[in-house]
């Protein structure tokens, strides 16, 4: 009797430490890791499996087949510091203030940055139990208290400002710009394999719980160095008229640019060879992207840089090419790998992110829209409007069609049947045309409303 006694309560027991494993392994399923992986300045043609033919990059590919490759996403800017407001924030970067409509200046703007109210997508996660960590260009703030760690993340290792010599790691200003958390802690390396470091040695150590790991890569922002690239800066000197590399041959900046590309692609093949290693690729959303189109020339000198495929335009300007980026989100075993030419935007990565952590909606604010249903179920995205502004430039994005606008002259595009903007029907859909125009003048009004606090 007291044997089978003793046998229920051991079988009890084993059956209660199952219950417990299973929870246990169900929970942590339940909170995925998250990666994502900005690169900087990559058009929309610098990667195979989006039509280059020049740059070999197998890993970037191998993730893009595996995953949903979106034809038509797009960075909220078409420079550095907006895209990375919007896209950690969730909201257009113009509520906080106009300062986010170019790239924030060492000089102009290095004692502010993003607003400490702004809540961004490491600070979601964080009140969720990730740890955060974020490896690279921050361009958010330049300096204490403006950096990572005052924003979310748990450790950062990069720079601050909007460029730095691959190699000594000196800014366009001549200071160092290599910090850990908020000291500067100057290091030796590749500014690319660095961080590719940093991340691989984060998953390791965080393999146990939820993790979200952000790494906005400085390549292929000038100053164009490939790894055997010599350096440049040095430290105490000026590089605002000479911030682009040591280049031979302005005329044709590419060769410097492929190895570029290509140190970027080994770093997203070492990234997701670590989620591998330690198993946990099957619990982790890879995302992939660009925070705005390519350089296709620069200045008087510079040509044959970048690669934005069919579409018109370069960095710092909204047409196509300065916006519609290559975007890759894998998650092996979740979501099934498919193109989709569905428009997605940078504010859509915090909803998406939050959703999947189980966060409540009303917990973060947002002008994106969940991508889960795309990504999981094959749904159609809500119809909205998206809107741009850069200084003097304004888009507005409604179905397949585009305003564009420099000053006084606006154009009006069907992407549908013309995605290099080369035949203006401002002329022809004169209705159609004042429907957007007054669209993105509420807009506008909106979110300078929301910046007021911010700018006064």
């Amino acid at each position: 009797m007291h044997r089978n006694r003793y046998g229920h309560a051991l079988s009890l027991a084993s059956c209660l430490f199952a219950v417990c494993l299973f929870c246990t392994e169900h929970c942590r399923a339940g909170k995925p890791n998250f990666v994502l992986i900005v690169a900087d300045d990559l058009g929309y043609g610098d990667v195979g499996c989006f039509g280059s033919t020049v740059n070999q990059t197998p890993h970037i590919d191998t993730l893009a087949a595996a995953g949903v490759r979106f034809t038509d996403f797009h960075s909220a800017g078409p420079m550095c510091s907006p895209t990375r407001a919007a896209m950690l924030t969730g909201q257009y970067q113009q509520r906080f203030g106009r300062m986010f409509d170019t790239a924030i200046s060492g000089v102009l703007h290095r004692d502010r940055g993003l607003p400490h109210e702004a809540m961004t997508i490491a600070e979601v996660l964080k009140e969720q139990g990730y740890a955060t960590a974020c490896f690279g260009k921050w361009h958010l703030g330049y300096q204490p208290p403006w950096l990572p760690t005052s924003q979310g993340f748990d450790v950062f290792r990069g720079l601050g400002s909007g460029d730095g010599d691959f190699h000594p790691h000196i800014d366009r200003s001549g200071n160092e710009d290599w910090w850990h958390n908020n000291k500067i802690k100057m290091e030796s390396g590749y500014t690319t394999d660095l961080l590719t470091k940093f991340s691989v040695d984060f998953i390791k150590e965080h393999r146990d719980q939820p993790f979200f790991l952000y790494v906005p890569h400085l390549a292929i922002h000038f100053p164009w160095q490939g790894p055997k690239d010599p350096p440049h800066r040095e430290k105490g000197k000026s590089y605002h008229d000479d911030k682009w590399g040591i280049i031979p041959n302005p005329g044709n900046v590419s060769p410097h640019v492929k190895a570029m590309v290509e140190s970027l692609d080994k770093s997203v093949g070492e990234i997701v060879a670590a989620l591998q290693k330690w198993k946990l690729n099957r619990n982790t959303l890879v995302i992939f992207t660009s925070d705005n189109g390519g350089y296709l020339t620069y200045g008087k000198n510079f040509r044959n840089i970048s690669s934005n495929g069919p579409l018109r335009g370069q960095k710092t300007q909204l047409y196509e090419g300065g916006h519609r980026v290559p975007t890759i989100v894998s998650w092996p075993g979740r979501i099934d790998p498919s193109p989709t030419d569905e428009t997605g935007h940078s504010t859509d990565l915090l909803p998406t992110l939050a959703v999947l952590a189980g966060v409540a909606r009303d917990k973060f604010k947002t002008d994106g829209v969940d991508l889960s249903p795309l990504l999981f179920r094959g749904e159609a995205l809500p119809n909205r409007m998206l809107f741009w502004r850069a200084r003097s430039q304004r888009a507005v994005r409604s179905g397949p069609w585009k305003l564009y606008s420099n000053g006084k002259h606006t154009e009006l595009y069907n992407l549908d049947n013309d995605v290099g903007e080369q035949h203006s029907l401002a002329d022809q859909e004169p209705d159609l045309l004042q429907r957007l125009s007054a669209a993105w003048a509420i807009w506008e009004a909106d979110v300078n409303k929301s910046a007021e606090k911010y700018e006064k």
